[in-house]
């Protein structure tokens, strides 16, 4: 994520700007940043997560993003783009446009290296007060590596890491389970 110029703006400014943009940009406490391109291997990664949550979601009540769907965290004020979103039950939008989700239970976030720091500390942080987020996952593009934070029951948050092509993530809140054979499917690591 880099930085725009220096200029503060409103809420209500930043989703006028967003929804009118050729190109992704975040926002947080006033500041807008830009969003950068994406790896052939973040691509390949976020594309197969996606489309095996969508096909073990398939017949459920619950829905896929990736990409495209805005998040906002009521909490912070923060407005992001995770790589893939799981809402289960019916999405809560900001308003009519229906374009800013409120209400995800699963976010997945494909990590790079001008993103691993902030998506592990500052944007897991900003996260954690939605009421609804109860699972976290970072996708290494460079490394077998996913790492899995879920909710506990006392608000805590447990940490598993896998790093072999023959583990499978158990995801509870959505009842799926996810194998990094899959998430790294024709992906080849540098």
């Amino acid at each position: 994520m880099s930085r725009q110029a220096k200029t503060y703006s409103t809420p209500e400014e930043y989703l006028a700007l967003e929804r009118q943009a050729e190109s992704k940009s975040e926002y947080y406490d006033g500041e807008i940043f830009a969003m950068t391109g994406a790896s052939e291997e973040h691509n390949l990664i976020t594309v197969n997560v996606a489309s095996e949550f969508r096909t073990q979601l398939k017949k459920r009540n619950c829905q896929t993003y990736a990409n495209d769907m805005r998040v906002k965290v009521p909490a912070t004020g923060l407005y992001t783009y995770p790589d893939v979103i799981v809402v289960c039950g019916a999405a809560q939008f900001e308003d009519e446009h229906l374009d800013t989700l409120l209400n995800p239970i699963l976010l997945v976030e494909v990590l790079s290296k001008s993103t691993a720091r902030y998506d592990r500390s500052g944007k897991f942080s900003d996260y954690r007060p939605i009421s609804s987020f109860a699972e976290y996952l970072l996708v290494a593009q460079d490394e077998h590596r996913v790492e899995h934070y879920a909710r506990q029951p006392d608000a805590r948050w447990l940490l598993t890491e896998y790093r072999s092509l023959e583990d499978v993530v158990q995801l509870v809140s959505i009842e799926c389970s996810l194998s990094l054979k899959e998430i790294y499917d024709k992906v080849e690591l540098s």
